[in-house]
């Protein structure tokens, strides 16, 4: 299994760039345009394992944050959209263990989907996106499957991710939190089939990509 992570810092003074910061679509389709153009449109991102997480930058800007299976093609970026920066993940797949103490960072779309006699007794909408306590809780259970025991949780309210199809003019929009903490590994299998495949819903716009470090403190 072959992971990369990719930094990139859009520069606030490119078009292109400061156009991908506001609409989650269009960044999906600038992501995507950095790999081969000879994979199925239908299940590029999937073959690819891409996977992306946008953050503020200490000086008031942001970052993105691209994993996959290759790496990106940086060239590929319009001309002063902004540096980047690949790396392998090869030494933190080969310390993924049962017992280490880690860090972790996931941007997710918590949300529930209730079945349809309580969606007509509360007049609820077919999906629901979970806040405060309730999505704690469903992180909570997401880490669990995926082969962590948290040990820390802090959850941060962000931006939902935003972005209008320019080909049927489709809205779509995917409530955030961020989930940041501690936790120990417990499942090596399903911890790596989480850290390639992404967690939760909205993964080609910005939710889903879960980042590790070692965690040197206690546990």
């Amino acid at each position: 299994m072959s992971l990369w992570l990719t930094r990139i810092v859009p520069d606030r003074r490119s078009r292109e760039a400061r156009r991908d910061g506001t609409n989650a679509i269009d960044l999906h389709h600038r992501l995507m345009s950095l790999f081969p153009d000879d994979i199925a449109d239908s299940t590029a991102r999937q073959d690819l394992g891409v996977l992306f997480r946008t953050e503020t930058a200490s000086d008031g800007g942001h970052r993105i944050l691209l994993q996959s299976s290759l790496p990106p093609d940086l060239d590929r970026l319009p001309a002063g959209y902004g540096p980047g920066t690949t790396k392998s993940l090869a030494l933190l797949l080969d310390a993924v263990r049962p017992g280490l103490a880690v860090r972790y960072r996931i941007a997710a779309n918590p949300i529930r989907k209730p079945g349809r006699t309580t969606r007509e007794l509360y007049n609820l909408s077919a999906v629901v996106p979970l806040r405060g306590a309730a999505a704690d809780d469903w992180w909570t259970r997401q880490a669990e499957t995926a082969g962590l025991r948290i040990t820390a949780l802090h959850s941060t309210p962000l931006d939902a991710a935003r972005g209008t199809r320019r080909s049927d003019q489709r809205h779509i929009r995917h409530d955030r939190v961020q989930f940041d903490g501690t936790a120990v590994i417990t499942d090596t299998e399903a911890l790596r089939a989480r850290l390639t495949g992404g967690i939760g819903k909205g993964k080609a716009y910005g939710c889903g990509l879960l980042s590790l470090a070692p965690h040197r403190g206690d546990q």
